[in-house]
């Protein structure tokens, strides 16, 4: 397949609202950083658990497709819940509190590693970044004091952050009880941005 080519397929994907690119926020563009996910939830669960699994359901080994998807499905949802996270903060901010936040994302660099959640800044690219945060969609248990470590860790890598920006984390399990934590938002509270 030629360059022309892929390039229409993927924007034609894009359009059809199949596919998404995302792109790390931050005060640095990084378009060679940009990554292509699958955009329907439906389709993303489908390719990750059902697609492989047909076969199995089809002899009668309906257990071993189970078995997979309750083994990687924890996982499976925290990727995928993402987007939907960062689309309702976006319905929420700016507001009082956060009234130069106008754009969410992601960062990650090249090798992935760190790689942080949530970026709320001004505008993409960012000429200000207001705060980072981190995503964690588990069905029991809050941020734990070892994660917030790494966040603030791995925050100061972001291009436009410093150790004084602040921290934020969504926990669809309930509120967060740390201190280095800003601001932090449950399941209930993004349901309430539609």
């Amino acid at each position: 397949m030629t360059q022309v080519a892929l390039t229409k397929s993927l924007k034609d994907l894009q359009d059809k609202r199949v596919i998404a690119a995302d792109q790390p926020l931050s005060i640095v563009t990084a378009a060679k950083d940009k990554r292509w996910r699958i955009a329907d939830p439906s389709l993303r669960f489908w390719l990750a658990f059902v697609e492989s699994s047909c076969g199995d359901v089809e002899r009668g080994r309906g257990d071993l497709a189970l078995a997979r998807i309750t083994a990687g499905f924890e996982a499976w949802r925290g990727r995928a819940i993402e987007p939907v996270v960062r689309a309702s903060l976006e319905r929420l901010l700016p507001d009082e509190q956060w009234p130069a936040v106008n754009r969410l994302g992601g960062w990650w660099p090249r090798n992935n590693t760190p790689e942080v959640d949530l970026v709320g800044a001004d505008h993409s690219p960012a000429s200000d970044v207001s705060l980072v945060g981190m995503i964690k969609w588990r069905s029991k248990g809050s941020v734990t004091k070892a994660e917030v470590d790494a966040l603030a860790a791995d925050a100061t890598a972001v291009p436009g952050v410093t150790v004084s920006t602040p921290l934020v984390a969504v926990c669809a399990s309930g509120r967060v009880r740390d201190r280095r934590i800003t601001q932090s938002w449950t399941a209930a509270d993004l349901l309430n941005a539609w």
